[in-house]
């Protein structure tokens, strides 16, 4: 690695890749005008394992909400919670909401550019606090998100895959040689540029890359082949029934555990598949009628694949007012209440079943 990483090479590709991305990169995102640190950390949160287009409308109402941290950690986590919703991987808002009142706290409200600070807080990682430090504060410092391992394992030709310690010990090595004093911030931004719009997984456009030149699997012939590819693995399948327990026109939600898939979300009480819905609905105090069964659905998590059996049950009408349950259930009145943070899943079985959610 410090063969191929010879200061001299380091300065040629700092210098294509500023002029690169001045030119051809992403200058007009949301996060960047301005790109302050609060901005560029909840956009860098956001982001992991999500799509720009996906990010931009859910950042944009987020600022208009939370514009500073501040005003984040103020905020109730089930407010924080149902802005999320859809999103996906909810540990990132609940660390998001908890890292801000630290700030608050601790920073006055102002994230700190030292990168030991920043990997205190929740949810922020050595590629985070990066990224926060360079192209929030103007710092140098490296970063190592998914795009930036792939540009880099075929620039220096690193074998293996990049989840694998010594794999990732020799990236974060490459990153911080290639790190520049001074123009930093685009130096980074650069390297996100051209993992998203070049050097991309299928068909890299090696003919538009400004480092080329010098790139090891360009050389080779073989750009795709970097980085390995995880290790093929076989995930596991869970089932479990989820109960639309129904009155009149309320529907009762549940809570889900501050830990976990959903962590901190309302969703529907769920139960085993080999548990009978209605003994389960009553030991909620629900006193229900079977009322048919929705498509099952399948929801593809991180670990594991889900299989969700939706059944209706309605209450029965002879009972007396249902009232509120307790603090983790609530009943819900579809087109009537605020829509709560439910999980995007949750949200699809909710229209099958014909309720009016946006």
């Amino acid at each position: 690695m410090s063969r191929w990483a010879t200061p001299e090479r380091c300065q040629a590709l700092q210098e294509q890749l500023i002029a690169w991305q001045r030119q051809h990169g992403r200058n007009d995102l949301p996060w960047q005008q301005p790109a302050t640190p609060y901005r560029v950390w909840i956009s860098e949160i956001m982001l992991q394992q999500t799509r720009v287009e996906t990010v931009v409308p859910y950042f944009e109402r987020f600022m208009e909400r939370y514009p500073d941290v501040a005003a984040l950690a103020a905020a109730e986590l089930d407010d924080v919670l149902a802005l999320w919703a859809g999103l996906g991987y909810y540990a990132r808002a609940r660390n998001l909401h908890a890292a801000a009142q630290r700030i608050q706290t601790d920073w006055g409200g102002q994230l700190p550019a030292e990168l030991s600070a920043l990997q205190t807080l929740p949810g922020i990682g050595p590629s985070t606090a990066g990224a926060i430090r360079s192209l929030g504060h103007g710092q140098p410092a490296p970063i190592l998100d998914g795009n930036v391992k792939r540009v880099l394992a075929r620039l220096a030709g690193v074998e293996g895959w990049p989840g694998r310690s010594p794999v990732a010990k020799q990236l974060w090595a490459l990153s911080a040689a290639l790190t520049p004093e001074a123009e930093c911030r685009r130096f980074n931004q650069g390297l996100m540029d051209l993992g998203a719009l070049v050097c991309t997984p299928r068909d890299p456009a090696c003919n538009a890359c400004p480092l080329a030149a010098s790139c090891t699997a360009r050389a080779a012939g073989n750009p795709e082949t970097y980085p390995a590819p995880r290790p093929a693995r076989q995930r596991p399948r869970r089932e479990v029934r989820l109960l639309l327990i129904e009155h009149a026109d309320a529907l009762l939600l549940e809570r889900r555990p501050a830990t976990g898939i959903w962590g901190g979300l309302w969703s529907l009480p769920e139960c085993p598949p080999s548990e009978d819905p209605v003994t389960r609905a009553l030991r909620l105090g629900a006193r229900c009628e079977p009322a048919g069964d929705l498509p099952a659905r399948h929801h593809a998590l991180t670990h594991f694949e889900l299989i969700m059996q939706p059944t209706r049950l309605r209450w029965n009408a002879a009972t007396p007012d249902i009232g509120e349950p307790d603090p983790q259930r609530i009943w819900f009145r579809p087109g009537q209440d605020t829509l709560p943070g439910l999980p995007a899943p949750i949200l699809r079985i909710l229209r099958d079943a014909g309720y009016p959610v946006a």
